[in-house]
Parts: structure tokens; sequence; C-alpha cells
């Protein structure tokens, strides 16, 4: 199923950020994830965190784990 996910780039991704475009995607460890309808993600900032880019580096500040993403269904890949 992951394989039949649409691809995009990291332009596209970025262009997911709330603001230049109403949808807020982030990217975690290669999928991307639609996090628009989530309190947490408002304007596409969550605390110190923007949307519209590969968040995976960025996971040791963060006070949870990954498994946080388990939550949340995959709407693409990164490529």
């Amino acid at each position: 199923m992951l394989n039949e996910l649409p691809q995009f780039t990291k332009s596209q991704l970025s262009l997911r950020n709330g603001q230049d475009k109403p949808e807020i995607w982030i990217a975690f460890q290669g999928l991307i994830y639609d996090m628009t309808t989530s309190k947490l993600w408002k304007n596409g900032k969550h605390y110190e965190h923007w949307a519209g880019q590969d968040l995976t580096s960025e996971l040791a500040d963060a006070p949870h784990a990954e498994n946080v993403f388990e939550k949340f269904t995959p709407i693409g890949k990164l490529i």
C-alpha cells in the first residue's frame, strides 16, 4: 500500500506550510503526513517546528517518540 502513495519533491512539500497553500504537510522518515486538521499544527507551526519540511532530524528534540506518527495516515512519499 505504501508503494502506491504519490511521490512529492521537497519543493512540493515546502509549499504545504499552511501559509503558501492551506494544506499543512510534514515529512518523517520518507513519508508525508497531512496535519491540516490537527489542532497542534495551527497556521503550519507546532511549537518551534514549521510545516512544509522533513522533520526526521528534529525528532530528537521533541518531547514525544516517533510512535506519534502511528496516529496519522501517510498521504505520500518524499523523493
